[in-house]
């Protein structure tokens, strides 16, 4: 939703609310889309929200619309307006829910209240989510729903249309129908367009595709984004060990984790846990944020070191402070920027050996070439500003090394971390700008010394 429309939004549901016409409230919400109240919800105040929840609650059929706003509010502070109802409403939002949504949000609930939930469901909804929570977090079986239609191989196509039209209210949409043989196997698939077009006599084992897109259900959420991404799917059936279909992961969950993976890494670059939100209180935003602060530190105390090293060199040639902070700051611009393509190629999981070998080449190239042409332009400005070419030559030379340290260094820490079983995307950077700025004043200070002295 666009600002302008949500502070219009905002501003007709407050005065609704401050005057007490819940009527034309309600008359209003049911006009907008449950995307946008959702966004509406989570800008409004504490006793704003309840005043809404309470209509949905009075109204027929409120909890089923509830339900689906509920699924587009972020995790923590749907679990938040929940966790303020009464268990029965609770369950009642849950269980209209999906079963990939319903398990998500139970998982975020405190322990006690988790079983209490659970025990309150009916025994089909919570033994479906318990199996779904005993998935790894960010597995295939955590992000699956349940609820998905998959026909006999004997059954024919017009007994087939006939199911899909029964069931579809009861299950995600059906983009593909998944044939199953009579041990609950995954044997094939068949578009809808197909099922439409074939006689409708003919059965499905005879007209299904074999080749069947699936993961399983241990397989990383980050993976199973990819191979729907790779091959165009708009959604991909989840077996387990046995072959047995147990799920299906739609595009949609797919969009949701392309968007929470991209968010995480963004803040793993930047320095930040992936569970910050700009929700957080100021007391729990200190906490997740100063301890990369300090690391920080700890690591520019490294370069404060190497300048404390050549302060004879400095002193006497006072020029050098003013160039020097400049060749750590390109090498640190160039290492981030080769950090943040090998991060990207690695998460699409689209990084091989014989692939990472190209790009190292490829970002050594792009670094000499651009560092020479800088270099060119800086040293010569500098001879010609300061007068002595043997800063010109000091100056160009620092850069073009420091450069090419950076895009080594961005390309083969990203890998490094990788094969160590490290998340390349929480410490790369960090590592990469400490020895871009250690490095590149060591190196110009160090031909300083050499050359001047």
């Amino acid at each position: 939703m666009k600002q302008a429309a949500l502070e219009k939004l905002l501003r007709f549901t407050k005065q609704f609310i401050k005057l007490r016409t819940l009527g034309h409230l309600w008359n209003a919400l049911e006009k907008i889309h449950y995307a946008d109240i959702a966004t509406l919800i989570e800008h409004l105040s504490d006793q704003e929200r309840n005043i809404i929840i309470q209509l949905y609650f009075e109204k027929e059929p409120g909890v089923t619309k509830f339900a689906e706003i509920i699924s587009e509010i972020k995790p923590e502070i749907a679990v938040g307006l929940l966790s303020e109802l009464e268990l029965n409403r609770i369950v009642a939002v849950l269980e209209a829910l999906p079963s990939d949504d319903a398990s998500s949000l139970i998982s975020l609930f405190e322990e006690e209240l988790q079983d209490e939930i659970l025990k309150k469901m009916s025994r089909e909804e919570s033994k479906a989510i318990q199996e779904q929570l005993a998935y790894p977090e960010e597995s295939a079986g955590r992000i699956m729903s349940t609820d998905f239609l998959a026909l006999n191989e004997s059954t024919t196509a017009s007994d087939a249309i006939s199911a899909i039209q029964l069931a579809a209210d009861e299950v995600e949409v059906p983009f593909y129908l998944y044939v199953i043989d009579d041990g609950q196997r995954l044997k094939g698939v068949i578009s809808l367009k197909q099922l439409i077009l074939v006689n409708a006599k003919m059965k499905l084992k005879d007209i299904m595709n074999p080749d069947v897109y699936k993961v399983d259900a241990f397989t990383d959420q980050e993976e199973v984004a990819a191979v729907v991404a790779n091959y165009n799917l708009l959604a991909i059936p989840v077996a387990d060990e046995t072959d047995k279909l147990v799920g299906v992961v739609t595009v949609d969950d797919v969009i949701d984790i392309i968007q929470n993976e991209a968010t995480e890494d963004i803040y793993k670059l930047a320095g930040v846990t992936e569970d910050y939100s700009i929700d957080l209180s100021t007391g729990e935003s200190l906490k997740k944020r100063l301890p990369w602060l300090f690391m920080s530190l700890f690591t520019t105390s490294m370069s404060a070191f190497v300048v404390y090293m050549f302060q004879g060199t400095i002193q006497q040639f006072l020029l050098l402070a003013v160039l020097m902070h400049i060749v750590p700051a390109l090498g640190g611009i160039v290492g981030n920027q080769t950090v943040a393509i090998m991060v990207r190629e690695i998460v699409i999981g689209n990084l091989e050996w014989k692939r990472s070998k190209k790009i190292l080449f490829k970002e050594l190239a792009v670094s000499v070439g651009s560092g020479i042409t800088i270099a060119g332009v800086a040293g010569l400005v500098t001879s010609l500003v300061y007068n002595k070419w043997i800063i010109g030559l000091i100056f160009g030379s620092a850069i073009i090394f420091n450069l090419f340290l950076a895009a080594l260094m961005g390309t083969l820490i990203p890998l490094a971390l990788k094969r160590l079983k490290f998340d390349p995307a929480l410490a790369s950077g960090m590592i990469v700008t400490m020895i871009t700025d250690v490095m590149g004043l060591l190196a110009f200070l160090g031909l300083a010394t050499i050359l001047m002295l």
